[in-house]
């Protein structure tokens, strides 16, 4: 089972660079939660922050009631045993087969023995699609592979939070679906807490539970999946959309009479939506013999309410 995440005004500066601040969310137990956000927003920071790998100015960080901000050293290293990371590419190392690869925290962090240490792997290989990959080099595999490996080798050790920065980056749409297709059944089967950091607006609106945004160094929402994707908010609006008019500009944002002008137009014609009338989509369910835990129930219900209230008010 998954572990919760709660975080409190927290705040992330490099120099006189404010990457986001006063940060709160909390990310509920065995949930998949996605943090969007243009380029440049301090998605990865985030990431890095969560598992300690950076310290923030302020706030605090409770992993499974632990204020990882106050650990020391040797206290902040036993937490991260509960993190799994499937970094961008994979991180995995050239030199070692796949096998080698995934094998290689279990022989850094345990005592198990090699026969052991196969049982897992093999198990974890199964669980991603890469029986009989063992042998292979990560210079001999497509980047749908790599992917694939680089979360069976966070898998491994049985975390129970599983952080994906951007795992959809370098494949095509096809190999995109496969691994959105996988992170819903692994997550299904293992139910630990999952939090994706990505650019895929298709992936976010049918993968997760929970949806976040960060624009202009701070959170703009956080919340159920079907929140914001039927939210009035404008940079919601624009960023799930992929369109020009709205707060976020190309390198900078824009000023907000810009705004105001170009969300003026979209309210002439320009726009295909009225607030509020998103159709929520259909999310991503298990495959088949995966069974579908308890929450996904109430999920449910809490989507078909809001699907009821919206048919109400049309």
């Amino acid at each position: 089972m998954g572990v919760e995440i709660c975080v409190e005004g927290l705040t992330k500066s490099f120099g006189h660079q404010v990457i986001w601040q006063d940060v709160s969310l909390t990310l509920p137990a065995g949930e998949v939660s996605v943090m969007l956000g243009p380029s440049g927003t301090g998605k990865s920071v985030f990431l890095k922050t969560l598992v300690g790998l950076l310290k923030p100015e302020r706030g605090s960080i409770k992993v499974a009631g632990r204020d990882i901000t106050k650990l020391r050293e040797h206290d902040l290293y036993e937490v991260r045993k509960l993190f799994g990371v499937l970094f961008q590419d994979g991180a995995l190392f050239g030199s070692m087969n796949l096998y080698d690869n995934i094998a290689f925290p279990l022989r850094e962090h345990t005592r198990k023995s090699e026969s052991q240490i196969r049982r897992i792997v093999l198990e974890k290989m199964d669980m991603v699609g890469l029986i009989g990959a063992e042998g292979k080099l990560p210079g001999e595999i497509s980047g749908g592979m790599r992917k694939r490996a680089g979360l069976a080798r966070a898998l491994v050790l049985d975390p129970e939070i599983i952080l994906f920065d951007e795992p959809d980056s370098g494949l095509d749409p096809v190999r995109v679906a496969y691994l959105n297709q996988l992170i819903v059944d692994l997550n299904a089967q293992i139910d630990a807490t999952f939090l994706i950091v990505t650019h895929d607006i298709a992936s976010a609106r049918q993968v997760p539970d929970n949806i976040g945004l960060l624009f202009r160094r701070e959170l703009v929402m956080f919340g159920p999946r079907e929140k914001l994707l039927t939210s009035d908010e404008p940079v919601v609006r624009q960023f799930l959309n992929g369109r020009m008019q709205g707060p976020i500009g190309m390198a900078e944002e824009k000023d907000a009479a810009q705004v105001e002008q170009e969300l003026a137009q979209l309210g002439d014609g320009g726009d295909t939506t009225t607030p509020g009338s998103q159709e929520l989509p259909s999310r991503l369910l298990p495959g088949p013999g995966i069974t579908r835990p308890p929450r996904w129930e109430a999920i449910a219900r809490r989507e078909a309410e809001l699907h009821r209230k919206e048919v109400a008010g049309a």
